[in-house]
């Protein structure tokens, strides 16, 4: 497997698993979820973000080889 194609599946992996641990946190509800919602909403538009970048960066990559 080329290494392009298992950084975008670990960027995307973490990104599912980010937003999979803030829904799983919000259906249980509870004091974990009013003291942490926020913070796991801001890791996930962070990592978001960073697996966008990542995605075009290879993109670009690609398209300039």
């Amino acid at each position: 497997m080329p290494a392009d194609k298992i950084i975008l599946f670990l960027a995307l992996a973490i990104v599912a698993a980010i937003l999979g641990w803030g829904v799983l946190t919000m259906a249980r509800g509870g004091e974990y979820n009013l003291k942490h919602s926020n913070r796991i909403m801001r890791y996930r538009i962070i990592f978001q973000a960073i697996a966008l970048v990542v995605i075009l960066v290879l993109i670009w990559l690609r398209d300039g080889a």
